[in-house]
């Protein structure tokens, strides 16, 4: 609820501080004191457009402070504020400071935190719900009549909000997988084509590296084939090296026991026909090895240079053309598959789409049989508020499909008629301010176990009545205060006396300078304001004895 309310520098105000508690707290006072002024100010930190007019003469820059105590901070500003980062601890008051200069311009913040004046319009109707002579807000505007009339109603708007959800989830599946098979579809012929391509040369994983070897090692081979099989030559035949290195071992063989020298010689000898031999022999290898075919180098380059044309093709690396394959292959499969699969993703749309349609049709008959049963709760309250001659209408019709939501297939409205024939019509089409505020106060009477903001203040609800209808009105502002806060500004002593708490709005002048002031007033006080209220000018025993009777008949 609130509980400060501190104003600096607006208009006549200069300082003023003002602490409220549980109940019906009433505001009085001479017209033209400054009543409007306390609401300029809380409504600066509700958000509403900064006047730099609303600053004091004289000075530089106006404030204004609000404090709001909760047991638990509701879950419509915990989330907001999370969602700005604003952290509030537990326990802890939510404070609301708006500045504003004379030159223009302003700033907002919630605990000392710097936020923007967006925020303060998003939290303010979980904080106060202000009902005023030309209010456009809370239960005049309708796009809070369903959610006013499902609470009323007890309906299951969370179970409805995750069946469309449900059902939302189950149509994206469906069009996605769509979108896919139509896709592979059109691409279907060009995949087919690919694939066989592959196909034709089924390449390996490693054949490039294989492959490059092989023909490498042939193109060498070609080179050195000329040159083999001259050095062949050289090692054939009578003449060749071997052959005279066997014929001088075998001479030296034959006097070699004449000289110790000659012995190692031919021991040299035979090392060398050794190593000679066994080059012979290395030679005749490395011929067979590097034997140049060119069928087989035409092939392998052929095959070589088709699969890195294919991997240049489907920009990729030869290695994973294999990859490319089983890709091509599963894509097929899914156009094959994607029949059987959109038939299932259909089926599932169409049930999650049936599951909504009845939950939306529930709750649709819970609002219809809600708005039956409230139109007779404000209708019983009407004619106490000397609105006997008008008509309240909770107006539920059903959407277009496209405009179904997570809140269902409905359109709800508050609708009235203030005169026996005429046509029903929206809440702020309604011409007298005060059969405005009287209107809603029947709502609020019928919807009260429905709870709503924190504060609720009601601005001159009794303009134009009194006597009978004023002690109604009065009566039914305190019930609504009961276990909660309200506010009401107000010119009827009927209404004064069911105060809880009464707030006097006073203006004084010394010279030039006017100021208004605001008191909390005592038993005493209060007696005296409402003996002022009955009678006027000035305050008669006559007065003060039916203020006394009124104060003393709450």
């Amino acid at each position: 609820m609130l509980t400060r309310l501190s104003i600096r520098n607006i208009v006549l105000i200069e300082a003023l501080d003002l602490d409220f508690g549980r109940g019906l707290g009433v505001l009085t006072g001479e017209t033209g004191a400054g009543k409007s002024i306390l609401l300029d100010a809380l409504g600066l930190v509700l958000g509403d457009r900064a006047d730099s007019g609303l600053v004091r003469a004289g000075t530089d820059k106006a404030s204004a402070t609000a404090s709001f105590e909760f047991a638990k901070l509701p879950a419509a500003i915990s989330e907001t504020l999370d969602d700005a980062d604003i952290d509030i601890e537990p326990g802890e008051p939510l404070i609301i400071r708006r500045q504003l200069k004379a030159d223009g311009g302003s700033k907002a913040f919630i605990n000392d935190q710097p936020v923007g004046v967006a925020l303060l319009r998003e939290i303010a109707g979980a904080l106060v719900e202000l009902h005023g002579q030309h209010d456009d807000r809370g239960l005049v505007n309708p796009r809070g009549h369903r959610a006013l009339l499902d609470r009323y109603a007890g309906a299951d708007v969370e179970g409805l909000a995750n069946a469309w959800r449900q059902w939302r989830a189950a149509e994206e599946r469906l069009e996605a997988a769509r979108s896919e098979v139509e896709q592979a579809k059109l691409d279907q012929d060009l995949l087919i084509a690919h694939l066989a391509e592959l196909t034709s040369l089924e390449p390996q994983a490693g054949e490039e590296v294989r492959l490059a070897e092989a023909r490498a090692a042939m193109q060498k081979g070609e080179r050195l084939s000329g040159e083999l099989e001259e050095l062949r030559h050289m090692w054939e035949g009578s003449e060749s090296p071997l052959a005279s290195l066997r014929v001088a071992a075998r001479k030296l063989d034959r006097i070699g026991g004449e000289h110790p020298l000659l012995v190692e010689a031919l021991a040299a000898l035979d090392r060398a026909v050794i190593e000679a031999g066994e080059a012979e022999d290395k030679l005749a290898a490395a011929a067979e090895a590097l034997v140049h075919d060119p069928a087989a180098l035409d092939e392998a380059e052929t095959r070589l240079f088709e699969l890195r044309a294919l991997a240049r093709k489907h920009r990729c690396e030869v290695d994973e053309l294999p990859a490319k394959m089983r890709e091509m292959r599963r894509a097929l499969d899914a156009i094959e598959g994607g029949e059987a699969e959109l038939d299932a993703l259909e089926d599932a749309a169409h049930k999650a789409g049936e599951a909504y349609a009845k939950k939306a049709e529930s709750v649709h008959k819970a609002r219809l049989a809600a708005a039956k049963k409230l139109d007779k709760a404000v209708a019983a309250e009407l004619a106490p508020l000397k609105l006997d001659a008008a008509r309240f209408l909770t107006a539920v019709g059903k959407l277009p499909e496209e405009k179904w939501g997570a809140c269902g297939i409905d359109s709800v409205e508050f609708l009235i008629a203030t005169n026996p024939g005429a046509d029903f019509a929206p809440l702020n089409k309604i011409a007298s301010g005060g059969e405005l505020s009287r209107f809603i106060l029947a709502l609020k009477v019928a919807l009260a176990e429905q709870g709503g903001a924190a504060t609720v203040i009601f601005d001159e609800i009794d303009r134009g009545v009194g006597g009978a209808v004023a002690s109604a009105i009065g009566e039914r502002l305190a019930r609504l205060a009961d276990g909660g806060q309200l506010l009401a500004v107000t010119h009827s002593p009927q209404v004064a006396a069911r105060g809880g708490t009464h707030y006097l709005i006073a203006k004084s002048s010394s010279g030039t300078v006017t100021k208004t002031s605001v008191a909390l007033l005592d038993e005493a006080g209060r007696q005296e304001e409402i003996a002022r209220m009955l009678s006027g000018a000035e305050v008669t025993p006559e007065a003060r004895a039916q203020a006394d009777r009124l104060l003393e008949g709450v």
